[in-house]
């Protein structure tokens, strides 16, 4: 699994370029539409500082929209000092900690890097983990902290919301703008970006989350030393089950487990691999310790 971390992030690289070029075709759609393809680039550069803008704010959107409330040490020394211990062993900044009021077992990481990060974790993970577990839960989130996960997801988060408005501005466009003048190829062309670009969109940031799943719970393991604690708290969450009672559905990439519900449309792009083939990658992990 560490002999990955490198062509993770050449992945990472190219599917970060394919986001670039999704915006520029819909840049340069927009651009037909009103007549002008040369504002194309200009398209472009401002797509991309609004995703710039949505980056930086991104990890506080993510805590309030999942109801997340910062903690001090005096709140739950438990939750607080297995988070602190984990950062003094992997001599990260500690990181600022939050708790969720939610029965569903979860946790997530959120932030830009690791002086600006955040961990999050439910009443309900508290309640049914024991302290190896929940220990290993937390190893798992600083992971994705200190291999800057967190930084791709909010880049992930910030180009998906750009796709969105672009293509929600090409519908407008579609439907009330003035097509009588317009090559019949453009408007094919837009009406296919109206339905693939979110949906390519959404399958990167999903992939992305997916790889790095695996990539966490390696860095997780090795900073605990004791692989079979993290085995063992996806287990239960396995059978407990991790759907929140308000999930958020741009969110549910930085969470620990899936937090939609099985009935949720999204699960058709599931943002992380089967807990079953966690389990096993990391008890192998255990085994040839």
């Amino acid at each position: 699994m560490y002999s990955n971390i490198a062509a993770n992030k050449r992945k990472t690289f190219y599917i970060f370029l394919s986001f670039i070029l999704i915006i520029a075709g819909l840049g340069w759609l927009v651009a037909e539409y009103v007549g002008h393809p040369i504002i194309t680039p200009f398209v472009l550069a401002g797509g991309l500082l609004y995703a710039f803008i949505t980056y930086l704010a991104g990890s506080k959107m993510a805590l309030a929209v999942n109801g997340a409330k910062e903690i001090e040490k005096k709140d739950n020394p438990r939750l607080y000092r297995i988070v602190e211990n984990l950062a003094i062993t992997e001599g990260m900044p500690m990181p600022k900690v939050y708790l969720m009021d939610d029965p569903a077992p979860n946790a997530f990481a959120t932030g830009r890097d690791p002086k600006h990060a955040a961990v999050a974790a439910t009443t309900g993970l508290l309640d049914i983990m024991t302290d190896t577990e929940l220990e290993g839960v937390m190893a798992h989130e600083l992971g994705h902290v200190k291999n800057y996960d967190i930084r791709v997801s909010m880049y992930a988060f910030a180009l998906v919301a750009v796709v969105s408005i672009l293509a929600d501005i090409i519908l407008h466009l579609t439907w009330f703008g003035n097509n009588d003048n317009r090559s019949p190829y453009v408007l094919i062309l837009a009406i296919a970006a109206i339905v693939v670009a979110p949906m390519a969109a959404s399958m990167i940031q999903l992939a992305i989350s997916r790889r790095r799943e695996y990539l966490a719970d390696a860095t997780g393991a090795l900073t605990t030393r004791h692989p079979e604690g993290l085995a063992s708290a996806l287990e239960k969450i396995g059978q407990y089950g991790s759907a929140l009672k308000k999930p958020n559905t741009s969110t549910a990439h930085l969470f620990f487990a899936n937090p939609l519900s099985k009935n949720s449309m999204m699960k058709l792009f599931s943002t992380h691999p089967p807990v079953e083939e966690r389990v096993r990658i990391l008890r192998a992990m255990g085994a040839h310790e």
